[in-house]
Order: C-alpha cells, then structure tokens, then sequence
C-alpha cells in the first residue's frame, strides 16, 4: 500500500505532462491557446480527481495481491 501522498504526487505529475500535451492538441484542433488551454485544464481537473479516487478504491481492496492479508 502507498501512503496518500505517494497517491496525489503520482497523477499531479502525469498530469502536468497530459495539461501540456492537451494545450497542443487543442492548439492544432482550435489553433487558439487560449480555447486549448481551457479545454486542458477541464479534462486535467476531472482526469486528476477520478484518478485519485480510482487509485484509493483500488488501494483497499486486496483482491489480486500476494503476501497480504
């Protein structure tokens, strides 16, 4: 099991990467940064919040784990 911190740590930095390549998505999609950007900080704001729920859910449930109890 990891700590929170670990949790939070992990999807923030994938997630940066993900903001950035977002905002070059929507750049060639819009070829505004601004429409871009926006829609880059949406997906990263919910992609960031499930993931870390997913990761908490998954996180306490021991099915598939070895040497647990």
């Amino acid at each position: 099991m990891e700590t929170r911190r670990r949790s939070v740590v992990k999807p923030l930095i994938w997630n940066v990467m993900g903001l950035v390549m977002m905002t070059l998505v929507g750049l060639i999609a819009t070829g505004s940064v601004a429409v871009g950007g926006v829609v880059a900080l949406v997906n990263t704001a919910i992609g960031l919040t499930l993931y870390i729920v997913y990761e908490r859910v998954w996180a306490g449930i021991s099915w598939g784990r070895h040497g647990e109890s």
